[in-house]
Formats: C-alpha cells, structure tokens, sequence
C-alpha cells in the first residue's frame, strides 16, 4: 500500500487562512492595543477591572513564561509525526500568537517544523 503525501483541499486552504489572519489580526491587537498602549497599560496597572485589562494580564502572563512558543513547538513536532488538519490548526494558532507575542525562536522553529509536516506522507486510513 502506498501512502500518499499529505495534502490540504481547497476549503482547507481557506479555513487556514481565516484562522490565520484571525490570529494574528488578535495577536496585533492585543500587542499594540493592549499590552504596548502606555494609557491602556498605565490604567490597568492601577486597577482597572475591564476584558482588555484582563486579556492583558492572561497573555502578558503566557509569553514570559513561552507557553505560546512551546505550545507550537509540541504541536508541531506531532504533526511531523502524523500530519492532520486538527494539528496543523493548532499549531498555527499557537505559533501565530508566539511570533506576535514575543515568543519568537520557539514559534519559528515551530513554523518550520509545521512546514516540514507536508513532506511526510499521511497517515494511512483503514
């Protein structure tokens, strides 16, 4: 039995692309709107108790401690192992926000490896 490379269909294709500029389009905001805006930073560090002061603090939280980048990094070495299209979602997700994010060496290694996912064959299906 041969296996076939693994290969995305059109409508594939398009999920992919929603998903990831919707990522990154979120990642932007949060950056430049949330975390780096000096009144936005200035007034939750005082106390302000609102959704963006609190997206804040989760992704603030996330990126010092790499979970966006080490995240990406294990989905993507599982879907070099066995490429799907759930993994390959995931790993975009997540290695969408670590480049925006600041967790830049682990997202790109994680990008590449995503890529490197394409050059395997699929997993055989009974």
């Amino acid at each position: 039995m041969k296996k076939t490379p693994f290969r995305l269909t059109p409508y594939q294709v398009q999920w992919l692309l929603i998903v990831g500029f919707v990522t990154i389009g979120y990642a932007l905001y949060l950056r430049y709107l949330a975390i780096e805006f000096s009144t936005v930073a200035l007034a939750c560090d005082a106390g302000l108790q609102t959704t963006i002061c609190k997206a804040r603090l989760v992704a603030t939280g996330l990126f010092k401690n790499s979970v966006f980048g080490g995240t990406a990094l294990v989905i993507a070495i599982l879907h070099v192992m066995r490429p799907s299209i759930v993994l390959l979602t995931g790993g975009l997700i997540a290695a969408g926000l670590g480049i925006v994010l600041y967790n830049i060496v682990l997202s790109g290694l994680a990008i590449g490896l995503l890529i490197l996912g394409f050059a395997r064959p699929a997993p055989a299906t009974a």
